[in-house]
């Protein structure tokens, strides 16, 4: 289970520019033309058909202008409410009706994948993807994505529900692959990029491939298992020799060379049908397959979309107006947070810019090569390129300094795990309210982000995970499963359109972690007023002495104090109390700080049995996994906390 605290990707603006050429796609501002670029008004669901497809057509001008008009007034509880009603109303661009099996659903937009993705070839020329291993505009990916789905179903002789297992990094023939899977009408499943050999072994066994799509990095990981069950391959960036049964993407010239009139292969794919696979982290144990059906992935399509014009209208602007987004991700394509950055992104018709590797430097120079926008990843990259920027200072840009080292960035986004409330607070001292953050809550399970905060919301409340998108229903449920009142706190439960039907080949896990349509999340929360704030993961709470202390709440404390970079909370075995509260933190390269200093800190903050008994300060990073969570069972392995 794969817990993102973290508004995901390049989700503003997932409403858009202020120009959309798909056919049918934009919701125009009632008033205004739409069509190839005039204004428009992204933030509609994309569809075939005519601008009256999306059903808004009754919407005039004036509730845009009101909900404006509340948003300026009253920069949350009126103002949410107000935008709120107007982007779900009847007819409106996420209106929301309670489907069959009791789901809230959206009423109209997209109903599979392979629709969703049929409405980009309109993009054109715009760049899609950027990367130092080549460039794919959005007419050059479509033309590339239908060529290798009609190979996947013409030549490997793939059938829909057929798995396509993509193992690459940040590749652009990443989003090729598995874009070709779903207009195949496959189930794509994208394992974890960094596994050993054994670690994919186990999740091919368990989904049963019949094609694998992977980089030369993998290969060797997975040529073994191939072989020794005759299951066909193809391989990317990779000038080696190649095993039996795998072929060169670079070798195909149909592949090459597409033709941009050919389309997509001629298969049926319906809502019910699965769309994806995806294996939960694992920090707890063997990964899980998390299993998407077409509708629950479009459902997450829609939220950013549903998020980004809630950020606008809280921002005093209609929803469409403003540039393209231009995106620098972070996130690994097979995690769910780049999920929901790559939908926003491509719902607007803006552009990845992809990194072979993290590295802060390099983050700032591509920032500003290509004048991006909008930063996607994990806190701790954010973190770092915070400090990057503040290091550069004006020698590098001139008297502007850090802000000339982001100055085209206006929004920050951070997922795959919890950020410290420090870091929105930092964000503003040095930026005001040029540069948005943005934070939330997904899961591999909900199939991406949830629940969002963002802007002077998220200012006010840094702790917040933010308020659910209108397809999702939030319970924190007491120990009998009953709903707890505001300000208790007890575990989440969500229920809605983007959330995993279950567990490949797994009844007894999808058993126990849904109840009559609710998913258990493991996390604790707690809700006020509508916004929902993780406590810390039920495994995670240390008990000592009997008194409950949430990781989470020391985490950010320490992450207060001006020498902590990163900083990881854990309990440890102690023969009386049953647990002790342990840490340890990573400083900055220049901080000099002692366990003592630290201690004392957080002492001056919270009750003296939440103050960690054993702080170990390090300058090293903390382990995480890809997903951007420390893997705390390293940490006590490594340190001899074991127990």
């Amino acid at each position: 289970m794969a817990t993102t605290q973290a508004r995901d990707g390049a989700a503003d603006d997932a409403a858009g520019s202020s120009e959309s050429p798909r056919p049918g796609a934009p919701l125009s501002r009632p008033g205004s033309p739409s069509g190839p670029g005039s204004p428009s008004e992204p933030c509609a669901p994309p569809g075939p058909g005519s601008p009256a497809h999306s059903g808004v057509s009754h919407v005039e001008a004036d509730p845009y202008a009101e909900a404006v008009r509340a948003a300026e007034a009253d920069p949350y509880a009126e103002a949410v409410r107000a935008a709120e009603a107007l982007l779900t109303a009847p007819g409106a661009p996420f209106a929301v009706v309670r489907g069959e099996t009791g789901t809230l659903q959206y009423a109209t937009g997209p109903r599979t994948l392979r629709e969703f993705v049929e409405t980009v070839w309109a993009f054109g020329e715009r760049p899609f993807l950027i990367a130092e291993s080549g460039t794919y505009s959005y007419a050059e990916f479509f033309a590339a994505t239908c060529a290798l789905a009609r190979r996947l179903t013409d030549v490997y002789g793939l059938r829909p529900g057929d798995r396509a297992v993509i193992g690459m990094r940040n590749h652009p023939e990443w989003q090729v692959a598995f874009w070709a899977a779903q207009l195949a009408g496959l189930v794509a499943v994208p394992p974890n990029a960094w596994w050993t050999a054994e670690e994919f072994a186990y999740a091919l066994d368990d989904c049963t491939p019949r094609v694998l799509l992977v980089d030369g990095e993998r290969l060797e990981r997975v040529a073994g298992w191939a072989g020794a069950r005759g299951v066909r391959g193809m391989v990317f960036h990779h000038a080696g020799p190649l095993p039996d049964g795998f072929e060169r993407y670079a070798d195909v010239d149909e592949l090459t060379s597409p033709d941009p009139a050919a389309g997509p292969p001629d298969v049926d794919v319906s809502p019910e049908a699965d769309a994806t696979i995806i294996y939960t982290s694992g920090t707890t144990g063997r990964p899980k397959g998390a299993v998407a059906t077409q509708l629950a992935q479009v459902g997450a399509v829609l939220n950013p979309r549903f998020q980004a014009a809630m950020s606008m209208l809280g921002r005093g602007v209609v929803p469409g107006q403003g540039p393209v987004p231009v995106t620098l991700m972070t996130f690994p394509f097979f995690h769910v947070a780049a999920f929901t950055s790559v939908y926003a992104a491509m719902s607007a018709g803006g552009t990845l810019v992809l990194m072979r590797k993290w590295d802060a430097g390099r983050a700032l120079e591509l920032i500003r090569e290509h004048r991006v926008t909008h930063y996607a990843g994990v806190p701790a990259t954010a973190l770092q390129l915070l400090a990057a920027a503040q290091e550069f200072g004006p020698a590098g840009y001139g008297s502007e300094g850090d802000a000339g080292a982001l100055e085209s960035l206006t929004a920050l986004n951070t997922g795959g795990a919890a950020a410290p409330p420090g870091l929105v607070a930092g964000l503003t001292a040095r930026y005001g309210s040029r540069i948005e953050p943005r934070n939330g809550y997904g899961l591999t399970e909900t199939s991406g982000g949830v629940l969002a905060n963002f802007g002077a919301e998220y200012r006010s409340w840094p702790h917040s995970a933010g308020r659910p998108t209108p397809v999702t229903e939030v319970r924190i449920a007491g120990p009998d499963g009953s709903g707890l009142a505001d300000g208790e706190i007890g575990e989440l439960w969500l229920r809605g359109q983007s959330l995993v039907r279950g567990y490949w080949n797994d009844p007894d896990a999808t058993q126990l972690a849904f109840r009559e349509g609710w998913f258990r999340t493991g996390d604790l929360a707690v809700r006020d007023s509508g916004r929902v704030t993780i406590v810390d993961r039920i495994k995670d709470m240390v008990i000592r002495g009997g008194e409950n202390v949430y990781c989470v709440e020391v985490e950010g404390v320490l992450h207060d104090h001006p020498a902590v970079l990163d900083a990881a909370v854990l309990g440890v075995p102690h023969p009386v109390l049953g647990e002790e509260v342990a840490a340890v933190v990573q400083v900055r390269a220049d901080a000099t700080v002692s366990p003592e200093e630290l201690r004392a800190h957080v002492g001056s903050v919270l009750a003296g049995f939440k103050v960690p008994a054993r702080v170990v300060v390090r300058r090293g990073e903390l382990p995480r996994n890809a997903a951007g969570k420390v893997v705390k069972g390293e940490l006590r392995g490594e340190l001899g906390w074991a127990g």
